[in-house]
């Protein structure tokens, strides 16, 4: 049995094989930035690895005390001038990684990141979900 659901005009496909899912997500851009990841008044800074039209892929601070499921809101610092503010859910958290899945994306900021992205932001890549083991 297989899973499916529309994402823009593609069609993501999870396919089992074996003990894992194998499938297509938007494909990931690496990137280097700084991040502030604030929710209330806590607050930390980190480096982005890399990002797509859905996600992104941060360092884990040391001090990171966030949850699977947390909402907070990102600030991706590029250089002077772009500053690209969004909202963010924690989707997975390794020993040294943390994946947000976007949430909101502020309307004026759409155009900033889908602009950063490039021919990124609407091709898919092959994943394996690895923790389905």
């Amino acid at each position: 049995m297989s899973n499916s659901r529309n994402v823009g005009t593609q069609t993501l496909v999870n396919q089992p094989v074996g003990n894992q899912k194998l499938g297509r997500r938007a494909r990931r851009m690496p990137a280097d930035s700084a991040i502030l990841i604030c929710r209330g008044d806590e607050s930390w800074t980190t480096e982005l690895q890399d990002i797509s039209a859905t996600g992104l892929l941060a360092r884990r601070p040391s001090d990171w005390i966030g949850q699977r499921g947390d909402h907070f809101v990102l600030d991706l610092l590029f250089g002077e001038t772009l500053n690209i503010h969004l909202e963010a859910r924690v989707m997975r958290i390794d020993e040294d990684e943390l994946g947000f899945a976007f949430s909101r994306i502020p309307p004026e900021k759409e155009a900033a990141l889908w602009s950063l992205l490039g021919g990124y932001a609407d091709s898919l890549e092959l994943w394996r979900d690895e923790d389905s083991r």
